[in-house]
């Protein structure tokens, strides 16, 4: 086996070192508080490129550039992607520095429902029964919130849509890991850039720890990003299915836990829900044993 191949082993541990650092993200973002989240991101968007542009640097992927930029839609699907991720990562922050880390929780939940939605309606998938009642309980959990706190849970939903949209695009977009983050937050960079530039205060306004820790962003973006990369190489989607779900269930005990978000009655009742579909759905994806062949 080529040494550079990562084993079954390595992908595992890849995967769990991912969701793990996802998972842990809002502990992460809560040593902001202070500074607006528009700002976070402007940060996390220009550390990144800085980054990632190392990254490529060192493993010689700068020529992997050339055809995707020359390539018109590759680029507008990457644009497309760029945004949705751009949405996701500043409601997401935003939500985590405003006391929201459960409804963030409860939207990475849903996700793997609604890309299911969005493989039926956007790319001809049939489902089951048992699919479809794992989507129905899926609803059902979202009114439950929406009974319970008199409007739509608009953070969960739009977590939920902008991921499942960023995971349509970037499957419609025949790159690799590495070369698409890099065109992506390079596309998003103009954007971060001029918000930053308008911000009425200069970065030696931040306490010291503080302006540490928005500079690490970059890299606490990019690391998860790339070790999700490695696993997908080599571990089963069956395997990287179950694994997502760490990611949120670390969330939601922050949340209790650390944050003092209360998990009332009700919302508990709506994780339930989309608990219970995402046990129907995976459920249904089990490998059916076949008959023995008769000689």
């Amino acid at each position: 086996m080529n040494a550079a191949t990562p084993t079954m082993r390595d992908g595992l541990i890849a995967g769990l070192g991912a969701y793990v650092i996802w998972g842990l993200m809002p502990l992460y973002l809560r040593l902001m508080q202070g500074v607006p989240a528009g700002d976070v991101l402007g940060h996390r968007i220009a550390w990144s490129l800085l980054v990632l542009s190392l990254v490529l640097a060192l493993s010689a992927g700068w020529q992997r550039l050339r055809p995707i930029l020359a390539n018109r839609r590759l680029l507008l699907l990457l644009l497309a992607s760029a945004l949705a991720i751009g949405v996701n990562w500043l409601v997401y922050t935003w939500a985590i520095l405003a006391g929201h880390a459960l409804d963030t929780s409860l939207g990475y939940f849903i996700n793997p429902l609604l890309n299911v939605l969005f493989g039926v309606a956007l790319l001809g998938e049939r489902l089951s029964r048992l699919q479809w009642a794992a989507v129905a309980l899926a609803a059902a959990g979202v009114a439950v919130q929406t009974i319970a706190l008199g409007y739509l849970p608009w953070i969960s939903l739009t977590l939920a849509v902008s991921f499942g949209l960023y995971g349509l695009f970037r499957k419609k977009a025949a790159v690799d890991g590495l070369s698409g983050l890099f065109v992506e937050t390079l596309l998003l960079a103009p954007l971060a850039l001029g918000w930053l530039a308008t911000r009425p205060y200069s970065l030696t306004d931040l306490p010291g720890w503080q302006l540490a820790v928005l500079a690490a962003s970059g890299v606490v973006t990019a690391t998860p990003l790339l070790l999700f990369g490695r696993a997908a190489r080599v571990l089963p989607l069956s395997t990287l299915g179950l694994l997502q779900y760490l990611s949120p269930t670390l969330v939601m005990i922050e949340a209790v836990t650390l944050f003092g978000e209360t998990l009332s009655p009700a919302r508990l009742a709506a994780f339930g829900c989309i608990w219970a579909g995402l046990a129907l759905y995976t459920w249904s994806m089990r490998p059916v044993a076949q008959p023995a062949a008769t000689r």
